[in-house]
């Protein structure tokens, strides 16, 4: 839920388009019920997650999440009020040991032990909260309310209504990210292929959870396409020209470390490979930084908040 500082609902819309975005000073708007449950659903919280919601306001997501699910996890806001108003919501619903609230600043916040992070936060403080997120474990996911990650495009996105709504339109945006691995560099692995020992050599770049690579098999070229990273999942696909005829093959496997395992359709037929990264390489999370032609997102502190329309 949008935390920190309440305000009036009345003037929530012209705050949102005049105000300078500050990184500590969000209005707090509370979640709508229905906007809770299609969050924690489209994150897939189980009982074994550990969930860290970054505003959380009077505690509802994480609570709903410790009594209907288990989770264990705890919310953080600047608002000395309403942590005292979760803690006490926790306590009324019999989750007080599964779900604890602090007065804290997010951005000083450790949430390395998330699996899965919530947020109903501004546009800007989404994207300086980005570089953090990606320091999280490959496959935590990040659900957050009605405001994107920019030029990091949601795995999974979802629009609801939500005829309750204090302001704008009456639906909801709901986005979920995982966590990338991070397979840029250069792997090399070995497939026996009709009767013959195969050489495969890839080099992988990425921006976010998106990768391309060019590679050769056996000295020979390679197309490689549909390449793509979800927590430490990767498939992509590649064909190769022998005697005459193409050949496709369809890689998908996980990542750890160095190591790139999995399963890989050949003609239909499976078999496992296992690829090892020889050079490592750079994973782009920041456009200004990762180029590719595109034009540097707005500085997420200083800039003036502007809608998704608006950009």
């Amino acid at each position: 839920m949008l935390a920190a500082r309440p305000v009036a609902t009345a003037a929530l819309a012209l705050w949102l388009w005049a105000a300078p975005v500050r990184a500590a000073d969000v209005p707090y708007v509370p979640t709508p019920w229905v906007v809770v449950d299609a969050m924690l659903k489209l994150a897939a919280v189980g009982p074994n997650d550990y969930l860290v919601d970054l505003g959380s306001g009077d505690g509802r997501i994480v609570i709903t999440a410790a009594k209907r699910i288990g989770t264990r996890g705890f919310g953080v806001d600047l608002d000395d009020n309403l942590v005292r108003t979760a803690r006490r919501n926790a306590e009324r619903e019999g989750v007080k040991d599964r779900a604890e609230f602090y007065a804290r600043n997010l951005f000083d916040t450790d949430i390395s032990k998330a699996s899965v992070v919530s947020m109903y936060l501004l546009h800007a403080v989404n994207l300086r909260l980005r570089p953090s997120l990606f320091k999280l474990k490959p496959g935590t996911r990040i659900v957050s309310h009605d405001f994107d990650m920019g030029k990091w495009t949601p795995d999974e996105k979802l629009t609801i209504a939500v005829p309750e709504k204090s302001y704008g339109p009456p639906s909801s945006e709901i986005f979920l990210w995982v966590v990338p691995a991070d397979v840029s560099g250069r792997w090399r692995w070995q497939l026996p292929v009709g009767g013959m020992s195969l050489e495969y050599d890839a080099s992988f770049e990425q921006t976010f959870q998106m990768a391309s690579a060019a590679g050769q098999v056996s000295g020979g070229r390679a197309e490689i396409s549909n390449a793509r990273v979800r927590g430490d999942s990767v498939s992509f696909t590649v064909v190769t020209e022998r005697d005459g005829r193409s050949v496709r093959q369809e890689f998908s496997g996980r990542l750890e470390g160095d190591v790139m395992e999995g399963r890989v359709l050949t003609d239909g037929v499976p078999m496992p490979w296992r690829a090892i990264r020889t050079a490592r390489g750079r994973m782009f999370i920041d456009a200004a930084a990762g180029g590719r032609g595109q034009p540097p997102e707005r500085n997420p502190v200083a800039a003036t908040f502007f809608t998704r329309e608006q950009q």
